[in-house]
């Protein structure tokens, strides 16, 4: 079919103005010749391995034979180091600046390269040398799950089936990275458990051993947040950040610590909201629906208003 000149004209004038770099480089990036860009396909297959290597025989095809293991872990710990390290140069990368082409904690130019790959393997070496410790850290989670969940008898069903569980094995993953210096690619793993969980985890909170989460979905964790051991969160729970200051050009001042802080043995049920930089205090349970803003001393319990009844006849006053 012929396209009329119109339509033509008008489709060229879309291209150019598409092509107007200065119009759209608050959305275009400029990265530099031959730098690697990140990819949603291997990081996700990043996390599946760690996943496999962490808890053998739950996901994928890894092998639980005592004779086999030794072998899968030698070949999985090999791909993985080498897809980390591919994945973290295109994250350090990606922060580069295109007009000194000086990227973070390298030289410039041809050497800056060489320098980023260097760093790239070391940083893969240190997350491997971690996975012992983060498997650790991992069952602690699932043994939370498990005793604080009187809906399941088995310990592999949490691994399996909760979604507490992708989302924070997600989450220490890109923490370790996030303490590596590794730039972006926390973010884009914690944001890929976001969207598999419904459970949105910044990797830049600070939270500590026997975490859990139950049913999960609308959970949302600040970046400052800092929370401490043994805490309990259910669905809805919001540890946020209220409105923060501008400086003297109007913008957002980042950096600055805006979330709460949970101290250990905190039980924070459904819906609750806490925002600012507040301090949960140490033994505390927040009951559901409640909006907190400020400190709460340790051995509080914070609920509602008891709701008040009344009667409703043939669906009035509803």
């Amino acid at each position: 079919m012929k396209v009329e000149t119109k339509n033509i004209v008008r489709i060229k004038q879309a291209v150019a103005s598409l092509s107007d770099f200065s119009a759209s480089a608050i959305v275009c990036h400029d990265r530099p010749a031959g730098g690697p860009m990140p990819s949603i396909q291997k990081l996700g297959k990043i996390v599946k391995m760690v996943r496999e290597i962490l808890f053998p025989g739950y996901f994928e095809n890894t092998s639980v034979y005592p004779d086999t293991l030794p072998h899968y872990m030698g070949v999985y710990v090999d791909e993985l180091f080498r897809l980390l390290a591919e994945q973290t140069l295109a994250g350090l990368c990606f922060s580069c600046n295109p007009e000194t082409m000086a990227c973070r904690g390298c030289d410039v130019a041809d050497r800056g390269m060489v320098a980023q790959k260097r760093k790239a393997q070391n940083i893969a070496t240190e997350f491997i040398t971690f996975l012992p410790e983060l498997r650790r850290l991992l069952i602690a989670d699932v043994e939370a799950a498990y005793n604080g969940d009187p809906a399941t008898y088995d310990r592999n069903e949490v691994i399996f089936c909760y979604p507490a569980i992708r989302a924070i094995s997600s989450y220490r993953m890109a923490h370790r990275l996030v303490e590596l210096g590794v730039p972006l690619i926390p973010r884009i793993i914690t944001e890929m458990a976001h969207s598999e969980t419904g459970i949105d985890i910044n990797p830049d909170a600070k939270i500590g051993e026997y975490f859990t989460i139950d049913h999960g979905t609308g959970v949302v964790i600040g970046a400052t947040c800092i929370i401490g051991n043994n805490v309990k969160l259910y669905q809805g729970v919001t540890l946020g950040a209220k409105s923060f200051p501008l400086d003297e050009h109007g913008n957002p001042i980042k950096g600055i610590p805006r979330h709460p802080v949970v101290e250990d043995n905190v039980v924070i049920y459904a819906q609750a909201t806490i925002l600012g930089r507040i301090t949960i205090g140490h033994d505390t349970v927040i009951g559901g629906n409640v909006w907190v803003t400020h400190d709460v001393p340790p051995h509080s319990n914070i609920v509602q208003f008891k709701a008040r009844e009344t009667t409703f006849s043939d669906g009035a006053g509803i």
